[in-house]
């Protein structure tokens, strides 16, 4: 990495079950942003939800119908992971 450059692979936290999280079947046009907006507030946090649902395609925002996906129910202690290891 030369000195201009700032950026840097991000690490993830692993993203285990907890008892609050919500469970939708997806629909037609689902994103994890879009989930992510309705879900947290904030579309940025498209990858929690992409994390936690690991048996889906990781290299795209859209989720295929009819997909069982986790919305994680622990934002916060994710967050905190996050920036823990970034």
């Amino acid at each position: 990495m030369n000195r201009y450059s700032t950026s840097k692979t991000p690490k993830y936290p692993e993203i285990p079950l907890s008892q609050g999280d919500i469970y939708v079947i997806s629909q037609k046009g689902d994103r994890f942003d879009i989930l992510s907006q309705q879900y947290y507030s904030n579309p940025k946090y498209w990858w929690v939800i992409s994390i936690a649902n690991e048996n889906l395609a990781q290299n795209s925002l859209f989720i295929p119908e009819g997909q069982q996906i986790r919305i994680p129910s622990n934002l916060d202690s994710i967050l905190f992971q996050y920036n823990e290891l970034n």
